[in-house]
């Protein structure tokens, strides 16, 4: 009988302390429960005005930021959650640290691609459409990731480069502005008239409609070389005509000198021989 009543007080005592440890711990889970539930809704309603914002304005950094803002914002909320149930957070806090120690040193490389792209994506120095010659490839920007840049040339090769290299190194954003220099030179020879193939060069570039007035294009005699008197022009022509302008300028200027009469001088060499007896 005394056994009877020893189980049966010792049950009663597991029950008591199984029901103070609910009256205790019940409240502070119900209200963990409902901070996750209100911190997501509100992670989420944050995360969609971020998207708002930035959505039409540079979707690339829109995406970038989203995703780390919720990302952030979620770590933080699942440690205040576990704080308010009683969980200790501090070796919780300890272990992260020292595994985002070992994730750091084992991706070295990627982390200084991570780097590169958000400074890529804040300052900006291209964005996605632009053509850059970067790292010996020319080409247009069709894709800015976080960790790497994707270039397509211009004879259809896709060309993926470490965002690291590009925030590191120089580069030449061809397609930064609207409208850029065309520079030619063409030679011709030290008898024919200087003043007419300047007015020829003149003609040419006031009949071709892509040759902007402003800046006022430039003829000039840039040098005397060593089998020509070389005439520099500069135009200036939307950043989209450049090459087509160049190449049809070379082959109307070289058809315009042939029509009047002006050589277009090409080195030449000549080759004495001398008989001995």
């Amino acid at each position: 009988m005394e056994d009877l009543f020893g189980a049966d007080g010792k049950a009663s005592e597991i029950v008591d302390q199984g029901i103070t440890l609910i009256m205790s711990y019940a409240p502070k889970f119900v209200l963990a429960i409902v901070t996750l539930i209100v911190g997501l809704w509100l992670i989420k309603r944050l995360v969609a005005v971020v998207d708002s914002r930035l959505g039409k304005k540079d979707p690339t950094l829109n995406q970038f930021l989203c995703g780390l803002v919720s990302i952030l914002l979620k770590i933080l909320l699942l440690i205040s959650v576990a704080s308010m149930i009683g969980i200790a957070t501090t070796s919780f806090i300890a272990i992260i640290g020292a595994a985002g120690l070992a994730v750091g040193l084992a991706l070295q490389g990627s982390l200084a691609n991570f780097a590169g792209g958000v400074l890529i994506l804040i300052f900006k120095p291209f964005k996605v459409g632009d053509v850059i010659e970067a790292q010996g490839y020319l080409g247009s920007v069709v894709e800015i990731n976080i960790l790497y840049t994707i270039v397509n040339t211009f004879d259809n090769r896709r060309v993926v480069i470490p965002n690291g290299s590009l925030s590191n190194a120089s580069l030449v954003n061809v397609g930064a502005y609207d409208t850029r220099r065309c520079d030619m030179t063409f030679g011709i020879g030290y008898n024919d008239d200087i003043d007419k193939a300047k007015a020829i060069c003149t003609r040419l570039l006031e009949e071709d409609e892509r040759t902007l007035k402003d800046p006022v294009p430039t003829i000039a005699v840039s040098g005397l070389g060593d089998n020509s008197v070389n005439i520099m022009v500069r135009a200036w022509v939307a950043s989209d005509n450049l090459w087509p302008y160049n190449w049809d300028m070379q082959e109307k200027v070289k058809k315009a000198f042939d029509a009047e009469g002006i050589s277009i001088p090409f080195p030449q060499r000549d080759v004495h021989v001398y008989k001995h007896d």
